[in-house]
C-alpha cells in the first residue's frame, strides 16, 4: 500500500522558516524606530512614544516591545548616533601625521559632527544621568585618548595631569560649544576655530606654552 503526500510539513518546519523572516522584520523595525526618534528628538524634543511610533510606521506595541521605555529609546538613538558619527570621525585620519595636526583635524570633523545632532545631545544631556551619558560616548573619546597618548609620546602634549582629565577637557569643551551655539552664546560657523584656539595651547605642554609666549 503505496504513502499519500499530503503536502503537510513536519511539525516545526513552519516555524523554522519563518524565524529569518521574523528577525529580518524585527531588524526593520528597529531601524525605523531609530531614524523615526532620531528626527523627532531632535525637531519636537518633548515627542510623545505614540508621536515617535506613528512617524515610524509601527504601533506602540512594537515600539514598547524593541524600547520598553522613553529612556532606553533615547539610548539606543544616542549609540546608533554615535557609531555612524565614529565612521565620519575616522576620515580624520588620527594616526596619520603629527599628533598637533591630526587633534585639529578631529576637532573640526567632530564638531561638524556634532552640530548635525546637537539637538539630540541637547535632550540627553537633559533626561540621562551624566556618567550614562558619558560612557555612551566612550567609543568615539577613544579616539581622542590615543591620539593625546600619541602626541604625549611625540612630546607635543602635556604628560603633568591625568589622561583622563585630557580626554574629559576635549569632551567637555565639545559639549559646552554645543550648548552655547544652541543658546545663542556662540556663532555656529566659529566653533571648530574656537575648539582649536583653546584646546591645543591647553593641551600642549606647560614649557612648550612659555617659549611660545616669549617669542611672540
Amino acid at each position: 500500500m503505496g504513502t499519500t503526500d499530503t503536502g503537510h510539513q513536519p511539525d516545526g518546519a513552519g516555524e523554522k522558516q519563518s524565524a529569518p523572516r521574523r528577525r529580518a522584520d524585527a531588524e526593520r523595525n528597529i531601524t525605523a524606530i531609530l531614524d523615526a526618534a532620531l528626527v523627532c528628538f531632535t525637531e519636537q524634543p518633548q515627542a510623545s512614544m505614540t508621536a515617535i511610533a506613528r512617524t515610524a510606521g509601527v504601533g506602540r506595541v512594537t515600539l514598547y516591545a524593541h524600547f520598553p521605555s522613553r529612556e532606553v529609546l533615547l539610548e539606543a538613538v544616542l549609540d546608533h548616533t554615535i557609531a555612524l558619527a565614529s565612521a565620519v570621525i575616522d576620515t580624520a585620519a588620527p594616526n596619520e601625521g603629527p599628533a598637533v595636526d591630526a587633534l585639529s583635524r578631529l576637532l573640526h570633523i567632530s564638531w561638524h559632527v556634532l552640530d548635525r545632532h546637537r539637538r539630540l545631545f541637547e535632550i540627553a544631556q537633559r533626561e540621562l544621568d551624566p556618567a550614562v551619558l558619558r560612557q555612551h560616548h566612550d567609543q568615539a573619546m577613544s579616539r581622542v585618548e590615543q591620539l593625546l597618548i600619541r602626541g604625549q609620546q611625540e612630546g607635543a602634549f602635556r604628560t603633568d595631569l591625568p589622561l583622563n582629565w585630557l580626554v574629559t577637557t576635549v569632551y567637555s569643551l565639545l559639549h559646552a560649544a554645543a550648548a552655547d551655539v544652541n543658546t545663542g552664546h556662540l556663532k555656529q560657523n566659529t566653533v571648530a576655530d574656537v575648539l582649536e584656539a583653546t584646546l591645543l595651547p591647553a593641551l600642549r605642554p606647560p614649557q612648550a606654552t612659555v617659549r611660545r609666549r616669549r617669542r611672540g
